[in-house]
């Protein structure tokens, strides 16, 4: 907060510490967003310092215009920012605005005149079935101790077979999971609850982890433990994903998000319906679901102009 504090006025500072706690609090954003926003408008008040010659005010801001917003865009270019990067800039600049506006105390206009950039088209890239599957087999982890094995195991089997985010999965408690269970209850972005049915073969994964497993497992507490009986870490199954890629030969493109998309895709190629899979996804916009319609596309295109003689 020290460091802040040289770069915008009191009042300025004090407004943003209620915008980012109403985004945590009334939005229930994502952690990862909340701490890109946060960084975003720190280097925004770090620029409008410089900009400006001195740290802004709330007044300051109000008196914006879209040329200094275009002007704080092209400096964040010059850093090497890209077209996603930017967006989200804006996002959070608008945000940071509009919760001011509503206040009184500016007006958003010159935020709304300022265009994002064009987001480039990227389609997921899934796995195939037998490369997913291939990542959820017990011995293939690479482990000296047979639990870290089995849960790394069941993480990656709740990726895939139940196209969970990697923080939803490590969100889970032992109280998901009661006995005979064929449904699971996941909280999701925003605070959203929805259910998708429960495979046996996860169902079988995650009680093989719980029977190996040397820590003693709360029924509220989180369910996949450390190797110290902490709260498993993203990042230890993100490296553990960099492991299995080299061992099995899977693109740099596998990732542990990639088996969400995996998830989507087979079930789309299988004849699973758009609206079935976002519930399942809990996506909120169908049009976000929409793009693992151009991965089935691609897909069926490339096998066409592999297999048929008039290619």
């Amino acid at each position: 907060m020290t460091e802040i504090l040289t770069i915008a006025a009191p009042d300025l500072m004090s407004e943003r510490e209620t915008w980012l706690h109403s985004l945590a609090g009334e939005r229930r954003l994502a952690g990862n967003t909340l701490e890109a926003y946060e960084r975003d408008s720190r280097q925004f008040l770090s620029f409008l310092t410089a900009h400006l010659g001195a740290p802004p005010s709330i007044a300051d801001v109000a008196t914006l215009k879209p040329a200094d917003l275009r002007a704080f865009m092209a400096a964040r270019r010059r850093h090497g920012a890209g077209a996603r990067s930017l967006g989200r800039f804006m996002a959070g600049i608008r945000s940071f605005l509009h919760h001011m506006e509503r206040k009184g105390l500016v007006n958003a206009a010159a935020a709304g005149a300022v265009r994002s950039p064009r987001q480039p088209k990227s389609l997921p890239k899934p796995l195939s079935g037998t490369q997913a599957l291939s990542l959820m087999e017990q011995d293939a982890q690479m482990r000296d101790e047979p639990w870290i094995a089995a849960r790394d195991a069941a993480v990656l089997a709740l990726l895939y077979g139940c196209g969970l985010r990697i923080s939803e999965a490590l969100d889970l408690t032992p109280a998901a999971f009661p006995s005979g269970a064929q449904t699971l209850r996941i909280k999701g972005k925003g605070g959203k609850t929805r259910l998708v049915p429960l495979l046996a073969a996860v169902t079988d994964a995650v009680a093989a982890y719980k029977a190996l497993c040397p820590w003693h497992l709360e029924q509220d507490e989180p369910l996949f433990c450390g190797a110290k009986g902490g709260r498993l870490q993203p990042a230890i199954i993100q490296r553990q994903m960099q492991k299995l890629r080299g061992a099995l030969g899977l693109p740099e493109t596998a990732t542990p998000h990639a088996l969400r998309h995996s998830f989507a895709t087979h079930l789309l190629g299988s004849g699973g319906d758009l609206r079935t899979i976002q519930e399942l996804l809990g996506h909120a916009s169908l049009s976000t679901t929409q793009v693992y319609t151009g991965v089935d596309t691609a897909r069926l295109l490339d096998v066409y102009e592999k297999a048929h003689p008039r290619a």
